[in-house]
C-alpha cells in the first residue's frame, strides 16, 4: 500500500508554507540571518512539538517564522517542501501564506510574495510541479488590516489563486471579514476559509453565507449539524480534511477516532492533506498513510480521494486533464 499511495498522483491542497518550516532549515535560515532562537539544538525544537490546541501551536509557528527575513528565505521555505513533496508523488501544491505575521515584523509583501513565486516557477521547472498561491487573512487581526492587506496586494493580484482565512477561530466568526472577502470577489479572486475545526458547525455556514467560499478548510464539526452536511453534500463543497493536524491539536484524541469515514459515508466531497507538515507529522503522504493504518480504506478510495483533489484544484484544464490521465494510468497498472 505504501508503494501504491507514493505512485498515486496527489494534489496538497491546504499547506501553510510557514507550516512547512523544518527545524535544520529553521536553524539554518537563523545562522545566516543573525538571529538568536530560543532553542539549543534541532531537538529542542523537535520536542517543542507537542501541542495542547490550536493556540499552543501558534504560538510556535509565529516564533519559527521569525527567521524568515528575505526573499531567498522564502524561496527556500518553499523548495525545501516542494523537495519533499514531489518524493513523496505530489504533483500539485497549493501553498497558503500569511502575510500578516511578517508584515508585522517588517518584512515588505513583495518580498514574501517574490521568494514565492520564484519557487513556484523553479519547482515547475525541475519537479514538474504545478502549483498555485492563496493570499491567507489572519481571522485573530481586524477586518480592516485584511481589507488593507488585499489592497496592498494590488500588484500582485493577477498572481493570486484564492484569497483564504486561517488562525484562531474562537471568537473569530466567518461574518467578521464579509467585507473582505466581498472586495475579493468583485477582484475576480476565488475564496477559502477555514471553519469547522474548532469552531462550531455554524462557522462552516457562515463561510458559505457570508464569504462566498468555494472550499472549506478543515470542516469537521460540520457533522454538528445535518443541515450543514446537506448544504456541503448537495453544493459539492469540498473539505480540505488534515488528519494528522486534527490528532496532533486535539481536534481528535487518536486516528481511528476521526470522522473521516463519517464524512465519507456522508458523501461530502473530501481531500486529505498536510496542513502544517514540520509541525504535525508530515506531508500528504504520512496523512495517506496514517488513514490506511487507521481504517483500512481500499485502494479504490484512495484513488477517488486523490482524484477529488485533482478536481477540485486552482489549476488549468489542461493540467487538470494530464494529472486525471496520470490517475487513470497509476489505478490501471494496480489492477
Amino acid at each position: 500500500m505504501r508503494e501504491f499511495l507514493t505512485r498515486l498522483p496527489k494534489a496538497e491542497l491546504h499547506l501553510h508554507i510557514e507550516g512547512s518550516l523544518e527545524p535544520e532549515l529553521m536553524f539554518a535560515l537563523a545562522n545566516r540571518n543573525g538571529i538568536e532562537l530560543p532553542y539549543d539544538s534541532v531537538d529542542a525544537v523537535r520536542a517543542a512539538y507537542e501541542f495542547d490546541d490550536l493556540q499552543s501551536f501558534l504560538d510556535l509557528y509565529y516564533q519559527g517564522m521569525s527567521v524568515l527575513r528575505t526573499a531567498d528565505d522564502f524561496f527556500d521555505l518553499a523548495m525545501d517542501y516542494f523537495r519533499r513533496a514531489h518524493a513523496e508523488g505530489v504533483v500539485h501544491v497549493e501553498l497558503s501564506f500569511d502575510p500578516q505575521a511578517h508584515l508585522s515584523r517588517g518584512v515588505e509583501l513583495s518580498t514574501q510574495i517574490d521568494g514565492l513565486l520564484r519557487a513556484m516557477r523553479e519547482g515547475e521547472r525541475k519537479l514538474g510541479l504545478s502549483t498555485a498561491l492563496i493570499l491567507s487573512f489572519l481571522r485573530d487581526r481586524s477586518a480592516e488590516d485584511a481589507l488593507d492587506v488585499l489592497e496592498k496586494a494590488a500588484p500582485y493580484w493577477e498572481a493570486l489563486d484564492a484569497v483564504g482565512l486561517d488562525s484562531a477561530e474562537f471568537g473569530n466568526p466567518p461574518s467578521k471579514f464579509a467585507a473582505v472577502f466581498e472586495r475579493a470577489r468583485e477582484l475576480g479572486i476565488p475564496r477559502i476559509a477555514h471553519a469547522g475545526e474548532e469552531g462550531p458547525a455554524s462557522y462552516v455556514r457562515e463561510a458559505l453565507e457570508s464569504l462566498d467560499v468555494c472550499r472549506i478548510d478543515h470542516g469537521v464539526r460540520c457533522l454538528e449539524d445535518a443541515s450543514v452536511v446537506d448544504t456541503l453534500r448537495d453544493r459539492r463543497i469540498p473539505l480540505t480534511v488534515c488528519p494528522l493536524s486534527n490528532v496532533r491539536l486535539k481536534v481528535v484524541e487518536d486516528m481511528r477516532d476521526h470522522p473521516l469515514p463519517t464524512l465519507l459515508d456522508a458523501g461530502l466531497v473530501l481531500t486529505i492533506n498536510s496542513d502544517d507538515p514540520a509541525y504535525f507529522g508530515g506531508g500528504v503522504l504520512d496523512n495517506y498513510l496514517a488513514c490506511h493504518e487507521a481504517f483500512e480504506w481500499s485502494r479504490e478510495t484512495f484513488a477517488q480521494l486523490a482524484r477529488n483533489a485533482l478536481n477540485v484544484a486552482f489549476m488549468s484544464d489542461a493540467r487538470r486533464r494530464e494529472l486525471l490521465a496520470e490517475l487513470d494510468a497509476c489505478q490501471a497498472s494496480d489492477a
